[in-house]
């Protein structure tokens, strides 16, 4: 077992079981904040969903403009929650939403100046209830302790880690999927198939997170490209609970060398995570097959197929189109720097030295 083992306090799971957010809600506080990106909007959900309100909550919006989510999103996030004297923070989008959702209702009665806690700071006390709907099935933030964000004044891409940012309620509802893009689907998707293999194959591994991380390999090799092509909303929640599973194996796990990797390469390419994460898995893979041992085996039994064979195709099936190819590596020693300094690269199941970062961006950037 893992010493310290923290999921969401609740989640909820099934069509159209986000239509109730807002009575769900009520249990936290009168007055709330929803976080969420242009898709709610668009698809009409957004409106449903506050029909649904009760009368004696008062409940406002703030729209995500989009992009990577950064420390200045954050600040504004704050300024606005803090004004409405907020209560609680539901965050209903894809990554970027969440994070940003998290890391408000997380920090939200902190002290000093946010870079402080971007850079490790120990949060003193206790924020305000975080809500984690899911839009997109990849970044597992839903269940996770994390909030992702890039300091665009050090071009600094990390983590904000501490279990006052754990959802107090999580829903999965298939239902948010039906509009999300192709490409969506498919960038979130392979950033957590990327999650599950690295967490399940992490030297950080414990029984439990290899239970949780190897049914979320499954469910996301099985129902990843039937979304991607429409689906069902039985494949549509499947894959949902893939990486939410993903998401709750990493936490207790840790991830590997691709999102060490990824971070650095996403700053310096403006590539979305999860397209530079499905670009590099098939080269990590292959860098450690040896280092997998009897998981590898474990892997393409349970998928199968065998692992690289299996990812390699399935990048061609989904359009995946390499950013860096063709391209010239741009600060190579800094990301092979901070490639190597990184927390997720810690845990990878073999230990990674300069030459192997030298092998990946090779590979990565092959003409």
């Amino acid at each position: 077992m893992p010493e310290n083992i923290i999921f969401p306090e609740c989640t909820l799971s099934g069509a159209k079981k986000v239509f109730q957010l807002i009575p769900e809600c009520a249990r936290f506080g009168m007055r709330g904040v929803v976080m969420h990106g242009r898709s709610l909007v668009k698809s009409g959900s957004l409106k449903i969903i506050l029909s649904n309100t009760p009368k004696e909550l008062n409940v406002v919006c703030r729209e995500h403009g989009g992009g990577e989510p950064t420390l200045v999103h954050l600040e504004k996030a704050l300024d606005f929650a803090k004004e409405h004297k907020a209560e609680w923070i539901a965050g209903v989008g894809g990554g970027s939403v969440l994070d940003v959702a998290k890391a408000c209702a997380g920090l939200f009665n902190v002290k000093d100046k946010i870079s402080a806690y971007h850079d490790g700071a120990p949060i003193e006390t206790p924020g305000i209830p975080f809500i984690a709907v899911p839009t997109t099935a990849g970044t597992g933030s839903e269940a996770t302790i994390n909030s992702v964000l890039t300091n665009t004044v050090t071009r600094q891409k990390k983590s904000i880690r501490n279990p006052f940012l754990m959802a107090k309620l999580v829903v999965l509802d298939p239902v948010l999927l039906v509009n999300c893009p192709k490409k969506t689907i498919a960038y979130a998707g392979l950033d957590a198939f990327t999650q599950a293999i690295e967490a399940y194959t992490s030297r950080m591994a414990t029984w439990l997170s290899d239970q949780l991380g190897l049914k979320a390999i499954s469910l996301i090799a099985i129902n990843l490209e039937a979304v991607y092509h429409g689906g069902s909303d039985e494949e549509r929640l499947n894959l949902l609970i893939g990486s939410y599973l993903a998401g709750l194996s990493f936490s207790m796990a840790r991830l590997g060398v691709v999102h060490g990797l990824a971070h650095p390469l996403g700053i310096r390419y403006h590539a979305a995570h999860g397209l530079v994460c499905g670009t590099c898995l098939p080269h990590a893979i292959e860098l450690n097959q040896m280092a997998m041992g009897d998981k590898y085996g474990f892997i393409n039994k349970e998928i199968g197929d065998d692992l690289l064979t299996f990812t390699r195709q399935l990048l061609e099936r989904l359009g995946v189109e390499s950013p860096f190819k063709g391209k010239q590596i741009l600060e190579k020693e800094i990301i092979i720097r901070e490639t190597l300094k990184s927390w997720s690269t810690a845990a990878n199941a073999k230990p990674v030295t300069e030459s192997d970062v030298e092998f990946l961006l090779a590979r990565l950037f092959k003409n």
